[in-house]
């Protein structure tokens, strides 16, 4: 996510790091750098050119303490205005405490309307509400099978009453909740493939006629400049509440994430990194602007690990842990939960320094997966005990799991080498000192 971008700017503010002192000369060349990155990553110019007026004129009025570098200060003037470019402070979604909560989810076509809405659904239900998703999209092909499927995926019904008129169908169903306990109603508006009159008179009488508590307005940021002049087109017409940026994952330039807050003034509520449904996390602007100057985002790693692993199995493996036990079992439930949380390149994107460490690697996907396919194809008794792995065991293995021989001695390695690793940990009383600390604050 954004790896380009935060790659470029990290090299150009090294320039600055080995410097006495921050000058007018030392900064304006930094800047103009700076300026031109974001240029090249797509942002709008007259965001890119404020952006980097107010960077100058905070920096030439600061002083450099003895503590810190000037690429210290310079890079924290720099946070500090990528914060308040990205919104400031997060949005919250309005929900209502009493009756139904109504949200209208709009967007062109092939932003990842529909997919969202499941995903929104999902992370609803998990507050506690009960969701109705309503099939208000009745021009692309198959639109309503596909909420359905992804309604069905998630335990959400959908609301559908066929192809007729879109006003018609969103007025229903909020009857149709009211009738059968639900609290809030998540409707999947039509899209096209660009901004045309009909589309936006139609989704501008939904809102009227549903009297909507939030309007969403789904773009696909890899599209740059273009995302953001559709969500301008879109909220002049319409006056959306909140913005969704979808493909995140994809967008390694951040054109459309730098200048869609500036240019709309509409805050971004929420960030899709995949398709998976659990890919999906309210925007928190401080958090982005971490990651973008290779910070990582340690507080949402935390969170989606609070997310994804089961608190009894987790007591478990801290047991097994501390009593030096942990087998290939329990590294196969572990895998599992780390899947849970992203792809695994949004996880390393969350770690700090890891994207400029691994910036010529290729991240291999499909890693986890073979690991995986090499432990299901042991015995109970393998996985508790690799120490039995012969050769003969290793090529029935290897062939069960469609693996090399190598590739089965290569995991068998480096599982060896941590469980030496943390039988070492567990000598010094390293692992009985973090395994006890369970309020971990962060500052």
């Amino acid at each position: 996510m954004l790896e380009d971008l935060s790659l470029k700017i990290d090299k150009a503010l090294k320039k600055i790091t080995g410097q006495g002192k921050l000058t007018e000369k030392n900064i304006s060349d930094t800047l103009r750098e700076i300026r031109i990155i974001l240029l090249d990553a797509d942002v709008n110019f007259r965001v890119a050119k404020e952006f980097i007026d107010k960077v100058t004129q905070k920096a030439l009025g600061q002083e450099v303490l003895a503590s810190i570098t000037p690429g210290q200060l310079i890079t924290k003037i720099i946070y500090d205005e990528l914060t308040e470019l990205l919104g400031g402070s997060n949005s919250e979604l309005t929900l209502n405490p009493t009756g139904i909560t109504k949200i209208i989810v709009v967007g062109l076509q092939g932003s990842g309307k529909t997919t969202f809405c499941s995903k929104l659904a999902k992370t609803i239900k998990g507050y506690g509400r009960k969701p109705l998703l309503v099939a208000a999209d009745i021009y692309r092909p198959a639109a309503i099978e596909q909420l359905k499927t992804l309604g069905e995926s998630i335990g959400v019904p959908v609301y559908s009453q066929g192809i007729i008129d879109p006003r018609d169908i969103a007025k229903s169903s909020l009857d149709y909740a009211k009738a059968n306990g639900f609290n809030t109603v998540i409707i999947d508006t039509a899209g096209r493939l660009h901004v045309d009159e009909q589309l936006m008179s139609e989704v501008a009488d939904i809102k009227k006629l549903t009297e909507a508590n939030e309007t969403l307005f789904v773009v696909d940021s890899m599209t740059g400049q273009d995302a953001v002049n559709s969500a301008k087109a879109f909220n002049e017409k319409v006056d959306f509440d909140g913005i969704v940026l979808t493909k995140l994952d994809g967008d390694s330039r951040g054109g459309c994430a730098l200048s869609i807050r500036a240019v709309v003034g509409k805050p971004i509520k929420f960030i899709s990194n995949g398709e998976k449904l659990e890919m999906m996390d309210v925007f928190y602007p401080d958090r982005l602007a971490s990651r973008i100057l290779g910070k990582g985002d340690v507080i949402s790693l935390v969170e989606k690990a609070q997310q994804s692993f089961d608190d009894k199995e987790a007591e478990k493996l801290e047991e097994k842990f501390r009593k030096n036990k942990f087998d290939l079992e329990d590294f196969l439930k572990q895998i599992r939960m780390i899947k849970k949380m992203g792809s695994l390149s949004s996880i390393i994107g969350m770690i700090p320094g890891m994207n400029k460490a691994i910036k010529n690697e290729q991240i291999d996907e499909s890693a986890l997966v073979k690991v995986e396919a090499i432990i299901h194809s042991m015995t109970k008794e393998e996985r508790r005990n690799p120490k039995i792995l012969n050769g003969n065991r290793r090529k029935r293995i290897s062939r069960g799991s469609g693996t090399s021989i190598q590739d089965v001695n290569r995991l068998l390695k480096q599982f060896a080498e941590m469980q030496k690793m943390m039988s070492k940990l567990n000598q010094k009383g390293f692992m009985n000192s973090v395994l006890s600390k369970k309020n971990i604050k962060f500052s």
